[in-house]
């Protein structure tokens, strides 16, 4: 059997595998879409409590400030904590422990979002793969049955082109919550940088 048979053999299996593998990239789209939304909302600042942090800063109340912030999670109280604790060496060492945790705190908001991304942009040509070997498998499907005419091909190309469908159902959804959740993580490194800000005018005014 030379290559061109067993690539022949291999196309032959048709477009079915990819449905599948589309289905198990959607369940796994959606599964991180949940987890995200579960975790941005959470793991936020309240408003109210952002407020009280401001309030306390522009007042010097560094105490109230930390005391405000302790056991919270998210970015913005990360960021408030680390540099609170590290005032005490200076504006600059509290600067710089406030970039470091922000860095971090950035890897966590955007974890998994690339593989929404990588769907979006890549699930309509896996769609597409399986309708062109939909398509091969309807007209050796016609060359083995000559009789049934263009009923054949249709039919199979037909079949073929849910593939490309299914490619475009999961992308869409994808490329959309791609979105949404990068401009949530936009937002949330604004407020923690707004944080940042008000410790540093904060110490600045103490010295």
């Amino acid at each position: 059997m030379n290559l061109t048979q067993k690539f022949l053999a291999f196309t032959l299996l048709g477009a079915n595998w990819v449905l599948w593998l589309l289905v198990a990239l959607s369940v796994i789209s959606v599964a991180i879409m949940l987890e995200r939304l579960v975790f941005l909302s959470s793991s936020k600042l309240p408003e109210e409590l952002l407020a009280d942090l401001k309030k306390r800063l522009a007042s010097g109340d560094l105490g109230g400030a930390k005391e405000l912030l302790s056991g919270r999670t998210g970015i913005e109280a990360r960021v408030g904590q680390e540099g609170l604790a590290a005032l005490g060496a200076g504006a600059g060492a509290a600067a710089e422990a406030m970039t470091g945790t922000r860095t971090r705190e950035r890897l966590h908001l955007e974890r998994n979002l690339a593989i929404l991304g990588t769907l979006g942009n890549n699930a309509p040509f896996i769609g597409l793969f399986g309708t062109v070997l939909g398509i091969i498998k309807a007209f050796h499907d016609l060359s083995q049955n000559q009789g049934g005419g263009a009923t054949v091909v249709m039919a199979g190309i037909s079949e073929a082109l849910v593939a490309t469908a299914i490619g475009l159902l999961v992308a869409i959804p994808a490329v959309m919550a791609f979105n949404y959740f990068q401009r949530r993580v936009r937002a949330r490194l604004a407020r923690a940088d707004e944080v940042a800000h008000l410790i540093l005018a904060s110490a600045r005014r103490e010295a």
